[in-house]
């Protein structure tokens, strides 16, 4: 599509858009459909205001029939302006075509309310974040992260005010254990809250955690599952391939990547799983994205983006999320090599 100007409202979504390009997966038991690649809006959509990349990179999406856009209260920088400005842009598309997500549990604004999973903070940021994005509700709001400190009734019973006041259609987690998962499941059975729609964990080659019992806990219970950091912080990308070039995360002081996640070692590693995508007619991002995928318990790959090019080399992921059971095996003997902390990898 050609470069979108802020000052052209006049946005006209590809009436294509639906033709099959981007298949959409049941959310666990639930009626509702995810598009296999949902767009993350955490990094590059901060700011003081929308600007023509951001418009770009959305409006890019929803012609490749991504209508799942997926933010939190403290994206930014600064905490909040990811939602102001996503909010002004998400205004030109059907707003029944699409889904739009935000979350709450992360520090918000100083003092002891604003952050974690009381009822107080909950309410207040759902508020907050509806007022930010200009919409009446979410249809999907998550508790960002497991509260220790506060009782999963409180929480979850946060979220169910959240659907009956018309403020949510559905509810999720993120990150939770197996063990707190099942608990909030059965919380919200005991209480008759709105019952737990889908959880988000960290999911990847490289972070497998999911897999010991996760995976099995959501199909159990009917959740439905949405990969975050898919690509590894960029890690499984070509960007590595030739060393940490420089204005990359993994070069930044205050990196995401840790600098013994790009060892020599892995970055060994990282070209090898290269080799195999480039024998499959891949990327590596693509491969990455297609063995997220591999699994139909997986309703969506959350994918962050600096470009509308880079969205739609993810997007040919969908095309080719079929592993045969010697890639598998050769994938995980690769997989294997890497020296990452023994939490993320599920087999060990």
């Amino acid at each position: 599509m050609e470069k979108v100007k802020l000052s052209d409202s006049n946005y006209q979504p590809d009436p294509q858009r639906y033709d099959g390009r981007m298949p959409y997966r049941k959310c666990g038991r639930w009626g509702l459909k995810l598009p296999e690649i949902t767009l993350g809006c955490w990094h590059n959509f901060g700011g003081d205001q929308p600007t023509d990349l951001q418009k770009e990179m959305i409006f890019g999406s929803f012609d490749l029939g991504i209508t799942h856009f997926d933010l939190a209260n403290n994206y930014g920088p600064p905490y909040g302006s990811a939602e102001v400005n996503v909010g002004k842009i998400l205004k030109h598309l059907p707003r029944d075509e699409i889904l739009i997500t935000s979350k709450a549990g992360y520090d918000m604004w100083p003092g002891p309310y604003g952050e974690w999973g009381s009822r107080k903070y909950i309410l207040a940021s759902l508020d907050q974040s509806l007022k930010r994005m200009g919409v009446e509700y979410f249809d999907l709001f998550y508790s960002h992260r497991f509260d220790p400190n506060t009782p999963l009734d409180e929480t979850l019973g946060a979220l169910d005010t959240a659907v009956k006041q018309g403020k949510a259609l559905y509810t999720g987690i993120s990150s939770y254990l197996p063990d707190s998962t099942i608990e909030s499941v059965q919380v919200c059975k005991d209480h008759g809250y709105a019952p737990l729609a889908i959880h988000q964990p960290n999911y990847s080659m490289l972070n497998r955690w999911i897999e010991k019992s996760l995976i099995d806990v959501c199909e159990t219970n009917g959740l439905g599952m949405i990969a975050f950091c898919p690509l590894f912080q960029g890690l499984l990308t070509d960007k590595y391939l030739n060393g940490i070039p420089e204005g990359s995360r993994a070069s930044l002081e205050k990196s995401p990547l840790r600098k013994n996640e790009v060892s020599e070692q892995n970055l060994r590693v990282i070209q090898e799983l290269n080799d195999h995508a480039s024998s499959r007619g891949q990327t590596l991002a693509q491969m990455a994205l297609s063995w997220v995928l591999r699994d139909h318990r997986i309703t969506s790959a959350l994918v962050g983006a600096s470009s509308l090019a880079q969205i739609k080399d993810n997007v040919k992921s969908v095309e080719q999320t079929t592993f045969s059971t010697d890639e598998l095996e050769k994938l995980d003997r690769i997989l294997a090599k890497i020296n990452l902390p023994k939490s993320l990898w599920a087999n060990e």
